[in-house]
């Protein structure tokens, strides 16, 4: 089975969402990888790098510059002639390009998926993460995204993979990109972290918020994240929500500070491989998750701790 897998890259390097993908395919058999965008000579060669790559597909052109679905996807369907499955991050790019390539070649999409159990079986979550669902499919062209937290990262290097340059299929005209708005975050990324401190609405404000989450994360090298509730309340951007409509992130440390522990925020961290909970009431869900549990005053705790490391 040969697996086409979509590069999810920044312009200039590829993204460890695409590491995991890999992981992923490498289950089915042959890995593929597809690299398309303007000027993406030296990803294509980041990409062919990747332990377990056999080929990087390059379609270099400005169709491609911002990775719009639209244009992407019909490139997708024409290298899926040669290929069985494909493969994408389950990221906000590949989620949406994922979901047209399963259209346009008429089949079901795989969404999500936490393990390969074989050639046309997989498993995925269902209810907000509290049940495990096997499904086997029977569609002759596999469309399938994965969820990076569940496999490991292939080897960024020690690959030798051959790029081949791929014709464009063009500038659709269905949409075009007008603009973005992206946050300067100096702490590490949420999805790549190994150290995540995340607030909750019990902070009470945007500005408790960050003069007792800043400075623990900053102390820990840490990512700052944060309930749903706290981004709906305006403590936090959207960009730090962690949860089933956020984020799904994976730490080696997850602090969560006056979360309460709904199941949504739990659906995007509970896979963390070490959690402590910080949180007055001790009969708060979140405690039932954590490997470490602290019952207090967040407001005399955080700023104790901090002062301690």
């Amino acid at each position: 089975m040969k697996t086409l897998v979509w590069v999810e890259h920044d312009g200039s390097s590829v993204k460890d969402a695409t590491l995991s993908a890999v992981t992923a395919a490498a289950k089915l058999g042959e890995v593929h990888l597809l690299v398309a965008g303007e000027g993406v000579g030296g990803v294509a060669e980041a990409a062919a790098k990747i332990a377990g790559v056999g080929k990087v597909h390059v379609a270099d052109d400005a169709a491609y510059a911002h990775a719009l679905a639209e244009n992407v996807a019909p490139l997708v369907v024409e290298l899926m002639g040669h290929h069985d499955a494909f493969v994408a991050p389950a990221t906000t790019t590949g989620k949406n390009i994922a979901p047209r390539v399963a259209a346009l070649l008429d089949v079901m999409q795989i969404s999500d998926i936490l393990s390969v159990e074989g050639p046309d079986s997989f498993t995925r979550p269902i209810y907000a993460g509290n049940a495990i669902a096997t499904v086997q499919t029977s569609d002759k062209k596999l469309v399938i995204t994965v969820r990076g937290t569940a496999f490991d990262k292939a080897a960024a290097e020690g690959g030798s993979g051959t790029v081949e340059a791929v014709d464009s299929t063009g500038d659709k005209g269905l949409s075009t990109f007008a603009g973005s708005e992206i946050a300067a975050n100096a702490r590490p990324e949420l999805t790549s972290a190994k150290i995540i401190v995340s607030g909750g609405r019990a902070l009470g404000s945007s500005e408790q918020f960050h003069a007792l989450i800043d400075p623990l994360a900053d102390k820990l090298g840490a990512g700052v994240g944060a309930s749903r509730a706290a981004v709906d309340a305006g403590y936090a951007p959207n960009d730090y929500q962690v949860g089933q409509t956020g984020k799904i992130v994976a730490p080696e440390i997850y602090v969560a500070v006056g979360i309460s522990g709904a199941i949504q925020h739990l659906a995007g961290m509970k896979d963390s491989k070490t959690i402590i909970a910080i949180n007055k009431d001790e009969d708060a869900p979140i405690f039932q998750v954590a490997d470490l549990g602290l019952v207090g005053d967040l407001f005399k705790v955080v700023p104790e701790l901090t002062e301690k490391l």
